[in-house]
């Protein structure tokens, strides 16, 4: 039968289901029959010819017969498991049933009252098959989703057959042991199958219909608790299902193994579809959507077991319950973390490659699942985070970062995408291997809006973090917390600042500390003592080689000396507020001396009017994402308890995200305590008062510098008057010589931030996750219109 007959057969079967009063019986098999035994409907032909209005009208006037559609799918899908689809018919209905599911659950898990229509079990069938009792039936969503992990290990039609004789010895599908048929060489198989597209083609269907499955998450509003786990994913990933490990270690390699430029010849991705490319990008947002787990409430997935001869480390305590979070957590072994880590950066680049023929190489677009893939990584598994900050290949997965956070700063639709990329930052931050890392210096020259500089990776880091502050979009002033986080806790480590991010660090400390800025908000002058850190840091531990920082912490001292002297009386208070008027901009752009940009790179372009966007959950403040923990004589780390906490001197109220309000309604005693000294007006918005303006300014870490400011300024005013000097390069060749040895205060300890897992973030992370995998499915738009609850979607 033509395509065309077929798609005409299988429209008059929707149209008959959508008029029809009376319920059909499920018996009734040339009926239902219509829908998948004699079509060959493309997913995207099944999603046109079943609209959104028919399929809510079937459930709202007869949901009998769209509860028997459902079952008598799945029915259809559990056959070909249990068959092993060995002819052609079987497979085609197999698919034509994955597709039909996949158009119609969503419409299921919009209404409430249908959303434990899955869950409750279908008369009749027994969990192994037959007429037994009914106590004994499995729910329908259990049955499906057993169906599916059958399906996708089934020989030759998800994978590589191993028998080369006829269809009589076909492999029995339940003798069969998946460990052997993983789909992709990496952790834990070393035999590359040989590739089959059509195999690509079938797995990424039922990945789809999968991932449609655990989408129920999208038609529930966001909440604190994280204990309402996803029923979907949780028995997925149980020991229910006996190919949780196969399937797991299949994901992880097709996402790690795959080279998007292949074998390099220009344009190659123009001549030849790509099908492993759409499959990859389907593996990476079910790998990561089963593991959305919250390890803040459970004990942490990671294990520190002794190294076994297996791909998993078998160490005492066994973990969590999700086998995905736990057979990720026990990833152990230095080839696969090798393997994974190259992968990952591999992929992240793939974006920053730059080609003499444009359009030349193909361009992938799932860097945001394989950030949020990598956090997973480094979260879950802490033998893994130390293996990435082993070596400098660290730094392949920075640039890619920074390239990111640099080219969508100013794109409204992309802040989800800014957030991930700082969470990993603070994340790497928190340990001293990452400081050191950042010492090596740059020479990669990917195209990037930014000035060009000579001088090392903490540079780059520096200068991309003062072009998102001064010229990102406003809603990123919740993360400028976060990124001078992750300044201060690397600052200890970096031996040689360049002029230019000398200069770029000593302009935001002028930006934030005009008065206007320091009155405005109740928690701007934290970003004054995080930078006060940064210099304290450097000067007390690397003052050798950062002649440039200092040099520019001299020809800038009117600056500390106008903190110094922060005005504390009402009136200058008002003053100050009163100049914010004149000066709307939050950070001036002028004056950064910005310089030439790099060659080739275009600069950050905003948001085109009509892209849609998924809000955003707020963040936790920087106070709930970050625990401090000081670094011993010997580099070694112990966490220090809150009471003792150094400034900034009062916590952060939790940022209100990027739309959306903070989560905890209770007020902290720090917040009493601010209520106490700055009053609030009628209208309910807070002023600054004298009393607070003293509370913060007594604690401001000014002793270092006006110590270095007193010895050095006079000798170096000298120079200038003796030698009649005007020439930067002697005053900086002066100061590379000397030296602050016994001048100084005592070195302060040695204060880091590190991020700590919380409940906040995890919910960040789901709705992040989720709108990201809303937005990129939109060939066929699985969700697309579709009433869903996690998160708003928003056009610019």
């Amino acid at each position: 039968m033509g395509s065309a007959d077929s798609k005409l057969n299988f429209r008059k079967a929707v149209i008959q289901l959508t008029t029809k009063t009376q319920p059909v019986e499920a018996t009734d098999d040339a009926f239902w029959d219509q829908f998948w035994a004699d079509t060959a409907t493309s997913v995207q032909d099944v999603f046109a010819l079943v609209p959104a209005a028919e399929i809510r009208a079937v459930r709202e006037e007869s949901p009998s017969n769209l509860a028997t559609l459902c079952y008598k799918a799945v029915e259809k899908l559990v056959q070909g498991a249990e068959s092993g689809c060995h002819t052609e018919k079987e497979r085609q209905i197999v698919l034509n049933c994955c597709r039909l599911l996949t158009r119609i659950l969503p419409y299921i898990f919009e209404d409430p009252d249908w959303r434990g229509f899955f869950w409750s079990t279908v008369p009749g069938a027994g969990r192994g098959g037959g007429d037994e009792d009914d106590e004994n039936a499995r729910p329908l969503a259990e049955s499906l989703l057993l169906a599916v992990a059958d399906l996708l290990f089934c020989p030759d039609f998800t994978v590589q057959s191993h028998r080369r004789s006829t269809v009589d010895t076909a492999e029995d599908i339940h003798s069969i042991d998946s460990c052997e048929y993983i789909w992709e060489a990496g952790v834990g198989f070393a035999h590359s199958p040989q590739p089959n597209y059509i195999h690509d083609l079938n797995r990424t269907e039922l990945l789809k219909l999968l991932l449609t499955c655990f989408s129920e998450a999208m038609y529930l509003p966001p909440s604190s608790d994280s204990s309402n786990a996803n029923p979907w994913v949780q028995f997925f990933c149980s020991t229910e299902n006996r190919h949780a490990l196969p399937l797991f270690t299949s994901l992880l390699n097709v996402v790690c193994a795959y080279d998007p430029v292949g074998y390099g010849i220009p344009y190659n991705h123009l001549l030849f579809s790509d099908y492993r490319e759409p499959l990859v990008e389907e593996a990476a947002q079910v790998l990561i959507v089963t593991l959305d787990y919250d390890s803040s409430t459970s004990s942490s997935p990671t294990v520190d077991g002794t190294t076994t001869g297996t791909a998993m480390d078998d160490a005492d305590p066994p973990g969590p319950d999700n086998l995905f979070v736990n057979y990720l957590s026990r990833i152990h072994r230095e080839e696969d973390f090798q393997f994974i880590l190259k992968g990952v950066a591999r992929l992240l680049s793939n974006p920053l490659v730059q080609t003499y023929l444009p359009n030349s190489a193909k361009k992938i677009q799932f860097h945001q699942e394989l950030l949020v893939l990598f956090w997973k990584l480094c979260d879950f598994n802490k033998k893994f985070l130390f293996f990435v900050l082993k070596s400098s290949d660290v730094l392949d997965i920075l640039v890619p970062i920074l390239y990111f956070l640099n080219d969508a700063r100013a794109d409204q639709s992309r802040v989800g995408l800014m957030h991930i990329g700082v969470f990993i930052l603070l994340l790497l931050s928190g340990e001293r291997n990452f400081g050191v890392r950042l010492n090596k210096p740059y020479s990669v020259r990917v195209p990037m809006d930014i000035p060009v500089f000579t001088g090392t990776h903490a540079d780059l880091l520096i200068i991309v973090f003062h072009k998102i502050i001064t010229s990102g979009h406003q809603r990123l002033q919740p993360l400028f917390d976060c990124l001078l986080t992750i300044v201060v806790n690397v600052s200890p480590y970096l031996k040689s600042l360049s002029m230019v991010a000398a200069n770029k660090l000593l302009h935001l400390l002028e930006a934030f500390s005009t008065t206007w800025f320091l009155f405005s908000a109740v928690q701007n002058h934290h970003l004054v003592f995080f930078l006060l850190e940064v210099f304290n840091n450097i000067i007390q531990y690397q003052f050798d080689g950062n002649s440039n920082l200092v040099y520019a912490v001299i020809r800038k001292r009117n600056v500390f000396h106008q903190l110094a002297n922060l005005p504390t009386d009402s009136q200058s208070i008002q003053k100050g507020l009163q100049r914010k008027k004149k000066t709307p901009e939050p950070i001036s752009r002028t004056n950064s001396q910005d310089g030439v940009s790099m060659e080739g790179s275009r600069p950050a372009a905003p948001a085109e009017p009509g892209t849609l966007k998924t809000s955003l959950v707020a963040t936790p403040g920087i106070d709930k994402l970050t625990e401090k923990s000081q670094v011993s004589e010997d580099g070694t780390m112990r966490s220090l308890e809150p009471e003792s906490s150094q400034p900034p001197p009062d916590s952060n109220p939790p940022s209100a995200g990027s739309d959306g309000e903070p989560w905890s309604g209770e007020a902290s005693h720090h917040q009493r305590d601010r209520r106490r000294l700055s009053s609030a007006s009628s209208s309910g918005q807070w002023t600054p008062t004298p009393d607070w303006v003293m509370s913060w300014k007594s604690k401001l870490p000014l002793q270092t510098i006006m110590r270095l400011l007193q010895v050095l300024v006079p000798q170096v005013e000298k120079i200038c008057i003796d030698k009649g000097l005007t020439d930067e390069s002697e005053i900086l060749k002066f100061l590379q010589h000397g030296t602050l040895v016994g001048l100084l205060p005592v070195p302060h300890p040695i204060l880091i931030r590190k991020y700590q897992a919380n409940s906040g973030t995890a919910m960040w992370f789901r709705t992040y996750m989720w709108g990201v995998i809303y937005l990129r499915n939109v060939d066929p738009p699985i969700w697309y219109d579709t009433d869903v609850k996690l998160f708003e979607i928003q056009r610019v």
